[in-house]
């Protein structure tokens, strides 16, 4: 088949503009659409708009519509240049019949929504369809103006999403770390009885100083490899996950007090993101190593630790050639893993010294 016909409606908008909107198979839409990639010809000219494919995004939305009770109700977006061979007849009441010859060459073009497509390509799933919203642009470089005007639309906050993710249930695999993550985060920012209630910055909180995605990190990489990947065996992991995040903290503000109390990231590499994952390996020693999980167990380990801290003045002196002012870490993942290889170390001597012969 090669001409396709569809009842779609039209919509007022620009004089001598085309656009309108119906439903289609997926595979009908890659039939009389071309997806176009950007590139250069042999004479070095652009060819093309569209951005590569993305693998691991593409799973995740086949694997989400793979599902039965899949929803996709976002329209991908197709664009026709004038003189291509789309015929549009008006049959009252701003309805539509839509008629498209791709018997000799594809005359639309994927302007929105290449992932979605190429995910449901690779499915087998009868009688899904999804909705196109179509225009008729003028020439060619209108089509790549809609390109660029629909694709730079701004995203939304990671913050924002990152507050969302424990209220949303359903979401692609990728999101499930980070939900658990975000969950704790949330509780951490929030519980009444939290040693960081209100200190994490989150959409909800913007006068929140510690970087949410840092403390996420703190919880994912302890989750991942850590004590609260050990909690999972226990119906409460989630309680004792916060549990022991929070009651690190609480010894950690009682021990670094003039380093955490009214500073910001700026003034305190202690509550920079750097410092904030750097320090989820020391509560990962304490814990593996004394089996700490409570306020009190912390406090000897994180005050053997301090005369090491360059937290807010002089210097790190992570070597005998590599020494940097108090505020020359970043949060770069060498920078990070430098500084919790540094007070790892540290924290292992301490223990070592302190151990019974």
């Amino acid at each position: 088949m090669t001409v396709y016909r569809f009842k779609a409606i039209r919509a007022n908008q620009a004089p001598g503009h085309e656009v309108f909107s119906f439903a289609a198979a997926p595979k009908d839409v890659l039939a009389f659409s071309e997806i176009e990639r950007v590139g250069r010809d042999d004479q070095g000219h652009l060819k093309g708009f569209q951005r590569h494919q993305v693998a691991s995004h593409i799973k995740d939305i086949r694997d989400y519509l793979a599902r039965e009770d899949a929803l996709l109700p976002n329209a991908v977006i197709v664009a026709f240049v004038e003189g291509a061979d789309v015929k549009v007849k008006d049959l009252g009441d701003g309805i539509v019949e839509v008629k498209i010859n791709a018997a000799a060459e594809k005359p639309g073009f994927v302007v929105d929504g290449q992932q979605r497509l190429s995910a449901l390509a690779g499915l087998d799933k009868p009688g899904f369809q999804v909705f196109v919203s179509a225009l008729v642009c003028r020439d060619y470089n209108e089509l790549r103006q809609q390109f660029v005007l629909i694709n730079n639309t701004r995203p939304l906050p990671k913050t924002l999403i990152y507050e969302l993710l424990p209220t949303v249930e359903g979401l692609p695999e990728r999101f499930t770390a980070r939900k658990f993550a975000a969950r704790i985060v949330d509780r951490l920012n929030f519980d009444p009885n939290s040693s960081l209630r209100g200190e994490i910055r989150q959409h909800t909180n913007p006068k929140g100083v510690l970087s949410d995605t840092a403390m996420q990190k703190l919880v994912s990489n302890s989750a991942a490899d850590g004590a609260i990947r050990e909690f999972i065996k226990h119906d409460d992991y989630e309680q004792r996950a916060f549990q022991l995040v929070s009651e690190f903290f609480w010894a950690t503000r009682e021990i670094y007090a003039s380093e955490w109390d009214g500073m910001a990231p700026k003034t305190s590499r202690l509550k920079h993101g750097a410092g904030i994952v750097a320090m989820g390996f020391v509560m990962e020693l304490l814990y593996s190593a004394s089996g700490a999980t409570a306020r009190d167990d912390f406090r000897a380990g994180l005050a053997s630790l301090k005369q090491y801290t360059s937290w807010t003045s002089g210097s790190w002196k992570f070597g005998e050639f590599d020494e940097r002012l108090w505020n020359g870490i970043q949060n770069t993942p060498s920078d990070i893993d430098l500084l919790a290889n540094y007070l790892v170390r540290k924290v292992k001597r301490q223990l070592r010294k302190n151990s019974p012969v």
